[in-house]
């Protein structure tokens, strides 16, 4: 059922918990409800806010946000070894990984502890320890506001790329994710090669999902911040990608410096939080907002910060790794 709020207090639905206001903010769990809500027309500003977790508000929104809330998971079919699972947008994405766990079911458990909302999932392409969203979505359903009718998309037309996907240029502002459809396995087919996580999986006696999912939930509470006790919004900047006579060259000049695989090709992907830490800004704190001490990709607020003043830091924090490195490291997180 569509519940209405007017000037509401988005403090508490947003992760760096920054003090704004929303002119009019919709909860829904339906199609029909959204056909309702834009049977009028779109009014001039609006987007979706789902479990806020990628946004960061600098100011009072003076539109309409829309939140999905419907909590669904639906196996669909199993076809060629694949397992469809059909989620709506308000689901948890973290529940749903316990969920498909529980099910003995393989391919997103390297995404455990992500915080968001399965709709947000293909926006962001969301990815950590050598697994992406894209990996495992197959379809996205949406609603189209222009039409007022139900679309479906496959993933090969998602434009899925490094935190990149349509739904954040050509149909960003035009549709509402309603639901996600996913492919998991049966089969066991862990990727353990990032980071420390074979070692953490190995020390709580191998490749299980359980043991896994276990094991990515420690290394992500042991460098991140938690939500509910700092304000952040997880990784604040994206790792940067650059043309591989740029990375040779900073690697020889810095021999300890990590270099990974690019999506684009002649490039590579450099790790942003190495480049903030070697910038001398990990840790670094101005009023209310800093760097977090243990991750340098993640901004917090300290308690009382404004939108404003985290940008700010934001900047800083961009220009001390452009002076030292000459690399650009652009955001992650949606700002308004």
């Amino acid at each position: 059922m569509t519940q209405v709020f007017e000037h509401v207090d988005l403090t508490g639905r947003n992760s760096f918990h920054v003090k704004q206001h929303a002119a009019r903010l919709v909860e829904f769990e339906t199609a029909e409800e959204l056909r309702a809500l834009f049977a009028g027309g779109a009014p001039e500003r609006w987007t979706v806010l789902a479990g806020g977790n990628n946004i960061l508000f600098t100011r009072d929104y003076d539109g309409l946000l829309v939140t999905p809330v419907s909590q669904r998971i639906a196996l669909l079919d199993e076809c060629g070894g694949e397992v469809r699972v059909r989620v709506d947008a308000g689901v948890e994405w973290d529940d749903l990984v316990e969920w498909a766990v529980r099910h003995e079911l393989w391919g997103i458990e390297n995404l455990s502890l992500i915080p968001g909302k399965a709709g947000a999932a293909p926006v962001q392409n969301i990815g950590a320890y050598g697994r992406e969203a894209k990996d495992v979505i197959r379809r996205v359903e949406m609603y189209c506001v222009e039409s007022g009718s139900m679309l479906t998309l496959d993933a090969a037309h998602c434009e899925f790329g490094y935190r990149e996907s349509i739904f954040k240029h050509a149909l960003k502002g035009r549709v509402v994710i309603t639901a996600i459809e996913i492919g998991l396995s049966r089969t066991p087919q862990p990727h353990l090669g990032y980071g420390d996580v074979e070692r953490e999986v190995e020390a709580r006696g191998g490749a299980t999902l359980r043991n896994i999912r276990d094991a990515i939930i420690a290394i992500r509470q042991a460098k991140l911040p938690d939500t509910a006790v700092l304000g952040n919004a997880g990784s604040f900047f994206k790792n940067p990608s650059v043309e591989l006579s740029v990375a040779e060259r900073l690697q020889a000049e810095w021999p300890e410096m990590p270099l990974y695989p690019s999506q684009e090709a002649g490039k590579a992907k450099l790790a942003a939080g190495w480049l903030i830490d070697r910038a001398g800004m990990k840790g670094y704190r101005e009023g209310s907002v800093g760097v977090h001490e243990r991750q340098a990709l993640v901004l917090v607020n300290h308690g009382g910060a404004t939108g404003s003043e985290v940008i700010a830091l934001a900047r800083k924090v961009q220009a001390a790794v452009r002076d030292k490195f000459g690399v650009e490291i652009d955001t992650e997180v949606n700002i308004l």
